[in-house]
């Protein structure tokens, strides 16, 4: 059997968690395309995008060491952190191996490929654009900010976003695997400043909409302080359909295992709440609704990357058989 194939489009740590769902069953079972966001302009990657012009390599980063064959060394080495020494506190050596290769390279995508050899990935990531965008939003009141972080840090509800340069194109590779794939994936990961980023690429939009491939959103669990509060499970799909300027989505997955108290009490203290299942609007957007026990264990809430492998890995299949009906 050809494995299946699976594009996962997002950023941060939620699409680093999907991804390492998924490594179990690549490369014989599935053959993985991870689409990044490029837009990180806080913390290690943001000083180093200022410093060498260079696109943000920390979401890359963990996403390679998601898909890493080595899960001991090579990996630990990539997500080292400096925590002293003037100019390399707080950077991570991945950062700064990616940054140096660019340099060598002068390609960013290619030094994203090399490193992921290194790594020994069972999958290929690519940025969702090859160019050094910023992003920008348009809040309810009108006023305009720009650059991820405070977007992030903002309070008021974001009206629009947009992409600086907005002509800006995907890499050709990312669209070949739109093409083929069996199932593309949206999330988990913030709605915003993770996911939403990923649909302003000219070209991205309207490569997935017309892909035979199933299309799946991982709903988040908990709202995003700045950036989703109040924001139902609907609401995050309206979102991406408004950026996209297209209905993309068939299939919502969404948690259905109670946030436990003590986790709801440590999130109410950031103004994050559980995102409602908001069921009968979803299904009215002509959405299917797949619930399932997404909560990982322990104090943080977050998805457990084994279910939601498990899951993308059942809307592949059917996402193969939707192709071969076509």
């Amino acid at each position: 059997m050809e494995p299946l194939r699976i594009v996962a489009i997002g950023g941060g740590t939620g699409l680093s968690t999907l991804l390492h769902g998924l490594k179990p069953f690549a490369p014989h079972e599935v053959d993985i395309t991870a689409v990044v966001t490029v837009t990180d302009d806080g913390g290690s990657s943001g000083r180093l995008r200022r410093e060498f012009d260079v696109l943000p390599p920390g979401d890359i980063r963990n996403c390679m060491v998601a898909l890493c064959e080595d899960e001991a060394l090579l990996s630990k080495l990539f997500q080292y952190r400096f925590a002293e020494g003037k100019g390399l506190k707080g950077h991570s050596f991945g950062n700064l191996f990616l940054t140096a290769l660019t340099n060598l390279t002068g390609d960013f995508a290619k030094a994203v490929r090399v490193s992921s050899e290194v790594l020994a990935s069972r999958g290929r990531i690519y940025p969702s654009t090859a160019e050094n965008v910023v992003l920008e939003a348009e809040l309810e009141n009108g006023s305009i900010v720009s650059g991820e972080t405070r977007i992030s840090k903002s309070r008021r509800r974001i009206r629009r976003l947009h992409l600086v340069p907005s002509t800006c194109k995907p890499l050709a590779e990312t669209l070949r695997a739109i093409e083929a794939a069996d199932l593309i994936t949206f999330g988990p990961g913030s709605l915003f400043t993770s996911v939403i980023p990923n649909v302003l690429v000219h070209g991205i939009p309207r490569a997935i909409q017309r892909a035979p491939a199933l299309k799946a959103y991982f709903v988040n669990l908990m709202w995003q302080p700045g950036e989703t509060i109040g924001f139902t499970a609907s609401d995050h799909v309206a979102a991406i359909h408004q950026h996209a300027g297209a209905d993309l989505l068939d299939v919502v997955v969404v948690n259905t295992t109670p946030i436990r108290p003590a986790q709801r009490r440590k999130y109410a203290a950031e103004e994050a709440q559980p995102v409602v299942n908001d069921m009968p609007r979803l299904q009215a957007m002509g959405l299917e609704v797949v619930g399932a026990d997404l909560l990982a264990k322990g104090s943080i809430v977050r998805h457990d990357s084994e279910t939601a492998g498990a899951i993308a890995m059942d809307l592949a299949r059917r996402g193969r058989a939707r192709r071969r009906a076509a």
